[in-house]
């Protein structure tokens, strides 16, 4: 037989204090007011008392108590033994009846705990009957209603425990499901990114290094007798490989944050508007405005690269001669504006994005400003050149993405 008590409803340390408090001061009252009534045998009622306290004592000091059915059963057996010796001998015993109710009905089983606590009643019943000689209604209401007392305690108090320990466990599975579509999620995502990167690499890198290959073996076969033919081939293939090469930057450029070690952002954007300076008939100059602050990483990305878009588009299209880039910290926000005097365009007639052609560009940088929280404002016309402003709101930078 199993006598193992897994079931036991835990109870918190207050609790068990409160009940150890509560039988010890009813002992107590039973062995002071014999003297002090004048009763007879005193003295072995205050034997008694301290008697059945030192057998109730070694209950919470036996661990087996509260890991076995059968121990605890022994165990209370023994201090109700004990506690009918002192009902017999004093009423005021009594009072003990209710504490011992709580005790029956958490170490027991259901139907023995009920038994239990009736078999307590009737003898506290019968007990004070017999030491004042007669008997009434009210004598058995007392015991009586502080059984039911207990066990609507008891039983309620296991109920809502339970309650509590299911939605515990419904708890834990909702966060280990949360965990696990997270992570499902986050797998969906690198398995569809590597799908992309791998069209891509297939569509373009992959099939220019197979044409590079063939023209190399086109151009080995044509010589030493048609020189010209393999000089043409070889040309084919150092086009192919220039045009790879850009296709190869173009990924790098997509995939890593932009260089911005040992720098800060406003000095890559002077680094950006010197470049663009000396490549590009286009005169760029960097202005800042406010205090200079720390900005997450995400966020200084996200600016640069819209700079680097928005000078790349005037470059193409804008045929403008003059380009002002102005970075503004502005207590809650930071702010980027680029403005140039090109000769504009209407952007309510943008052309549809063409792998071939670009349009890309604004679409990006949208997609960039919309993922940190900001706004991005395009103000253009025919003949009147373009003003392009992105607004993102500053957060406190955490220590690990915050950069000096």
């Amino acid at each position: 037989m199993n006598t193992a008590a897994p079931a036991l409803t835990p109870t918190t340390r207050a609790l068990a204090w409160c009940l150890h408090l509560l039988v010890v001061g009813l002992l107590a009252l039973a062995a002071g007011r014999a003297p002090a009534d004048g009763r007879p045998h005193a003295g072995a009622i205050a034997a008694t008392a301290a008697v059945c306290g030192l057998v109730y004592a070694a209950g919470p000091l036996l661990p087996r108590v509260r890991t076995s059915r059968r121990a605890a059963a022994w165990w209370l057996t023994a201090v109700g033994a004990v506690w009918v010796a002192l009902l017999a001998l004093t009423p005021d015993a009594v009072w003990v009846a209710f504490p011992l109710y709580f005790l029956q009905l958490h170490l027991l089983r259901r139907r023995t705990g009920l038994a239990a606590v009736a078999a307590t009643a009737v003898a506290a019943v019968v007990a004070f009957a017999a030491h004042t000689g007669s008997f009434g209604p009210a004598m058995a209401i007392g015991p009586a209603l502080g059984a039911a007392v207990a066990v609507a305690v008891v039983w309620g108090y296991q109920a809502l425990y339970r309650e509590s320990e299911q939605r515990r466990r419904l708890i834990e599975e909702l966060t280990a499901t949360r965990a696990d579509l997270a992570r499902a999620q986050h797998t969906a995502g690198v398995l569809a990114e590597r799908e992309r990167l791998a069209r891509e690499i297939h569509d373009t890198l992959a099939q220019g290094l197979s044409s590079i290959q063939l023209l190399l073996r086109a151009a080995e076969r044509a010589l030493p007798g048609r020189p010209d033919t393999a000089a043409r081939h070889v040309d084919a293939a150092r086009q192919a490989a220039v045009d790879n090469l850009a296709e190869a930057r173009r990924f790098v450029a997509a995939l890593t944050p932009p260089t911005l070690e040992g720098t800060t952002l406003a000095g890559a954007l002077e680094r950006l508007c010197a470049t663009t300076s000396a490549r590009h008939r286009l005169t760029a100059r960097l202005h800042l405005t406010g205090d200079p602050v720390a900005l997450p990483t995400a966020h200084e990305v996200a600016l640069l690269r819209i700079a680097q878009s928005a000078l790349a588009n005037t470059v193409r299209h804008a045929r403008a001669t003059t380009a002002e880039v102005t970075l503004s910290c502005l207590g809650d926000h930071i702010a980027l504006d680029v403005v140039d005097d090109g000769h504009g365009f209407d952007p309510e007639r943008l052309p549809a994005p063409d792998p071939e052609a670009g349009g890309f560009g604004l679409a990006a940088m949208r997609a960039r400003v919309d993922a940190l929280g900001g706004t991005l404002t395009i103000e253009a016309a025919p003949g009147h050149g373009t003003a392009l402003a992105a607004r993102l709101p500053l957060v406190p930078p955490t220590e690990p993405e915050a950069r000096p």
